[in-house]
């Protein structure tokens, strides 16, 4: 950690552990240190994530002692956890919606990031770091998706292990291909892959949250006003102030995600789940958890396979050099109105892009009219995914950098004190 140790050992027994390991010293200094006086309760998502990231590992690795990755044992080895397994049937729901509930979070503290100017200069590696997290979320959660080994397990790993076969040439996607699925097929050594990805994956995000927080206590936290920390009064210890905040707001997000575990724990999986692998059965609709749907979206709103993955990569990709698109000076949509607008626009498009991936590309948004046959005819769910995705990649890539030279903000608070005191008597 950056700066001063807030840690003196006063013991005998505290003197002599810190001169040979120091791992109070690292935990003091981890939740003592100053933090910007003005953080909201959008700041406590960090906290929530921590949390279920323990929860993940712990009720996974419990998991891993029963499961069987064998495809004619895997589907009945997750029914044997629910039925017979001690306090299994709380243990796979709580690591099922576990996942869900740990989405959700981070895409609120995504968003939070976006909207405050989280990534603006100094603290873009903090973003980077955050995103590289965000895409081993991501594969970790497919991975595990296919383990129970339903019909939306396999058909779901088909559909998106096939997309990298559509790397150019045709021989290097095809090797891709078959080499993610240990064979021709995907059977047996796919789901003894993915089951091995799956356990060992969420061990690189401990270290890279790790480095994530390590990031962090280099410039510290921004603020809801984007502005630097001036001076001392414009700070508060992280502990007691933000500790106890961030408990409040994890038992209210633990009371959330006690109602679904106790009382929905199927509601956010697919029905077809429920029913055993069938190579030879397609299911009549086939579509990801709700946490890929926007990417699954745009994927199907481009025609073409290869420009549908290229494009769909991209719009994470895009996420990652956020920092040198968004070129305003001031962090805050707070104090740009015109960017605050955009950003919530933003956000409904992403709302928008989950509806329409949860759907089929051929249904109707709403209609308006019939053709010559009587048919509806009006705006489909694959055009609205269109719309939708050409704004997606115009708020990073035009309107962003245009607002940055454009817009005019809002005048800012003088420090951070001000801010929280009233007592503004000068502008930034």
């Amino acid at each position: 950690m950056s700066g001063q140790s807030n840690y003196n050992p006063k013991t005998g027994i505290e003197k002599w552990l810190d001169a040979r390991l120091p791992i109070i010293r690292l935990g003091v200094d981890t939740m003592i240190f100053p933090s910007p006086r003005n953080l909201n309760y959008w700041w406590t998502f960090g906290a929530i994530l921590a949390v279920m990231l323990v929860s993940q590992l712990i009720t996974g690795i419990i998991l891993a002692m029963h499961y069987i990755p064998h495809p004619d044992m895997a589907f009945d080895s997750v029914q044997h956890i629910n039925r017979d397994i001690n306090f299994g049937w709380m243990l796979q729901p709580m690591h099922a919606v576990g996942a869900s509930m740990m989405f959700l979070a981070v895409y609120i503290h995504m968003f939070r990031g976006i909207y405050y100017g989280s990534h603006k200069n100094p603290r873009e590696m903090i973003w980077i770091v955050g995103m590289v997290i965000y895409l081993l979320m991501m594969a970790t959660g497919f991975m595990g998706y296919v383990l129970p080994w339903g019909q939306m397990s396999i058909w779901g790993a088909i559909v998106i292990t096939n997309l990298f076969s559509a790397i150019p040439p045709e021989a290097a996607g095809t090797a891709v291909t078959q080499w993610l699925w240990g064979g021709f097929t995907v059977d047996g050594p796919t789901l003894n892959r993915f089951f091995s990805l799956h356990y060992l994956l969420p061990f690189l995000i401990v270290a890279m949250v790790a480095l994530h927080i390590w990031a962090l206590h280099i410039p510290s936290n921004n603020n809801p006003t984007g502005i630097s920390i001036k001076t001392k009064a414009d700070t508060l210890n992280f502990h007691p102030y933000y500790t106890v905040k961030d408990a409040f707001a994890i038992a209210v997000f633990l009371m959330i995600f006690s109602y679904f575990l106790f009382f929905k724990p199927d509601s956010m999986g697919h029905p077809d789940n429920f029913i055993p692998a069938n190579p030879y059965s397609t299911p009549a609709h086939i579509v990801p958890e709700w946490y890929y749907l926007p990417f699954y979206a745009i994927l199907r709103a481009v025609p073409d396979k290869l420009m549908g993955v290229i494009t769909m990569f991209a719009s994470i990709g895009v996420l990652f050099i956020l920092p040198w698109l968004d070129i305003s000076k001031v962090r805050s949509m707070r104090y740009r109105p015109l960017a605050k607008q955009f950003f919530f626009l933003f956000v409904l498009a992403c709302l928008g892009l989950g509806w329409a991936g949860a759907k089929l590309p051929s249904d109707l948004v709403f209609a308006t009219g019939v053709d010559a046959d009587g048919h509806a005819v009006g705006l489909t769910f694959v055009w609205m995914s269109r719309l939708l995705t050409v704004y997606y990649f115009a708020f990073f890539l035009v309107i962003l950098p245009l607002l940055g030279l454009l817009e005019k903000p809002k005048p800012r608070p003088a420090s951070i004190e001000a801010s929280v005191l009233g007592t503004d008597k000068g502008e930034v």
